[in-house]
């Protein structure tokens, strides 16, 4: 009753918290940031007003992206004699600005005041910027990845469904830091615990008893294909096809050098990503259950003869496995910004590419592969490939890479075939 609850929970369609996507920029005077002035959007959602901060930034949230806005700048609150230049001469109203809103969600505007040479953004710092945004959004995908390599290495299941379990964390964070009002640093363990009880179940009611059926990997596959889109749909009846938001305690952005804008948000998602991937690592490479997982993952057959438990350790790596998709949830709703009922199924392909680039079966190789398709996400508009193809840049990557190195990088050759 509580989740069904969530349909009625108010969504602001003006307020830039709550909106899903956003329009952001600085107002400088000669390279020095401007605090204070007034900024006005007007587009779907109706109209909003920011002023800047400190730095001369400012961020307004917006209900839809594909969608024109209009950004003016109101001149009467800019310090006395000074106006927005138009270097040109042929713009008649240099503080106004057309933009739109594109499919990444996000879109950013600067105005340069007063004489002398415009600021621009050059090919370098643009470079830096998208460096830091693919390693955040590699590092998220790198957390669902991890998990869905290790089930394919430890059972041989290519898991459609995973993305369905990336949702599932997001949503659980949502019911119970939204839907029963609980703190964030709450809420988020909570779901990821909820997250990995959920891939208990799923391994004691569903993929146990098709494994002891001796069911071949092409059924198993088909298999989680159907879980997925009856997953999907399940969503979408409790959450509807809306936008909704978590809390974001942490706004504003952090002051770097050049043209980096990076909010507190993604600085913390970074570092728990960072900080959950070495406590795997280690988990896995020092830990008895850790080593005992890496050898059903080499050779099932020849662990169970060494006396090793597999059924328990495939338990585990399931549990596992969705934990940490349902924190990667939790990340991919503040770097979408974000939760919808098909959330997850819009990164599953980037997830298997992640992990076939890496190799199959390999957490490390997931961790690189993933950090290598997030980088190509967002690097790849900046040489030319529009927004709407920015995903099919990855996936042309891990062909080419494919076609002479089949394995993966860090795959072996014995596991493909």
């Amino acid at each position: 009753m509580t989740l069904v609850g969530l349909l009625a929970l108010p969504t602001a369609a003006h307020a830039a918290d709550d909106d899903p996507y956003r329009i952001s920029g600085n107002v400088q005077l000669e390279g020095e940031p401007l605090e204070g002035v007034e900024l006005t959007v007007d587009g779907p959602g109706g109209e909003q007003t920011v002023e800047t901060d400190a730095d001369g930034q400012w961020a307004v949230g917006v209900p839809e992206r594909n969608a024109d806005y209009t950004v003016t700048l109101n001149e009467d609150t800019l310090p006395e004699g000074i106006a927005v230049i138009d270097e040109t001469g042929e713009d008649t109203s240099p503080n106004v600005r057309e933009v739109t809103v594109g499919p990444g969600g996000r879109v950013t505007t600067n105005f340069f005041i007063g004489e002398g040479e415009r600021n621009t953004t050059g090919f370098v710092d643009q470079l830096v910027e998208r460096l830091v945004n693919g390693v955040n959004f590699g590092l998220m995908l790198a957390l669902a990845a991890i998990g869905l390599s290790l089930v394919y290495g430890t059972t041989g299941i290519s898991n459609f469904a995973h993305g369905e379990m990336v949702t599932f964390g997001a949503l659980i964070a949502l019911l119970f830091a939204v839907g029963l009002s609980l703190p964030l640093l709450v809420a988020v363990p909570l779901a990821v615990i909820v997250s990995g009880a959920f891939g208990y179940a799923m391994d004691a009611g569903l993929w146990r008893p098709l494994r002891r059926r001796d069911l071949g990997v092409v059924q198993l596959m088909i298999v989680s294909i159907g879980l997925s889109l009856a997953l999907r749909y399940i969503f979408q009846m409790f959450v509807g096809g809306g936008t909704l938001q978590l809390p974001n305690p942490l706004s504003g952005v952090i002051p770097l050098p050049g043209s980096i804008v990076l909010t507190w948000m993604d600085l913390v998602s970074m570092l728990i990503s960072v900080v959950v991937i070495i406590i795997f690592a280690l988990w896995l490479t020092r830990s008895r259950i850790g080593r005992a997982t890496r050898a059903v993952s080499d050779n099932p057959s020849l662990a169970a003869a060494s006396g090793i438990d597999v059924d328990g350790i495939v338990r585990i790596v399931w549990i596992l496995a969705a934990a940490l998709a349902g924190l990667s949830g939790v990340l991919w709703a503040y770097f979408r910004p974000g939760i919808k009922w098909d959330m997850g199924t819009s990164i599953l392909l980037l997830l298997f590419a992640a992990v076939v680039l890496g190799g199959l079966g390999t957490a490390l190789g997931a961790l690189v592969g993933s950090l290598i398709v997030g980088i190509l996400v967002e690097t790849t508009s900046l040489f030319g490939v529009p927004d709407d193809l920015k995903y099919v840049g990855a996936l042309v990557v891990l062909i080419l890479i494919l076609l002479f190195r089949p394995q993966g990088i860090l795959g072996r050759k014995e596991r493909v075939g």
